[in-house]
């Protein structure tokens, strides 16, 4: 499984920037940069307090998507 994430898309239709959206978040740019581009998950705080600023659920912005596991085991 992935987590993915509409951050770039939700930011871009607000036309705004990495830069500001860490600022209302409380974290640096290059987490927010991270957690776009999948190299780091947002804790539970940090992935309600992303959901609150887009007014959506958490479940509208942090997507669990079925990737298959190469291993075959369920996690």
């Amino acid at each position: 499984m992935k987590l993915e994430n509409t951050l770039r898309v939700e930011r871009a239709v607000r036309r705004m920037t990495q830069a500001e959206l860490a600022g209302r978040v409380d974290v640096s740019r290059q987490a927010i940069n991270a957690i776009e581009t999948g190299k780091f998950i947002p804790s539970a705080v940090l992935a309600i307090k992303l959901a609150r600023v887009f007014g959506k659920p958490v479940e509208e912005i942090f997507i669990l998507s079925e990737e298959s596991n190469p291993v075959g085991v369920e996690i």
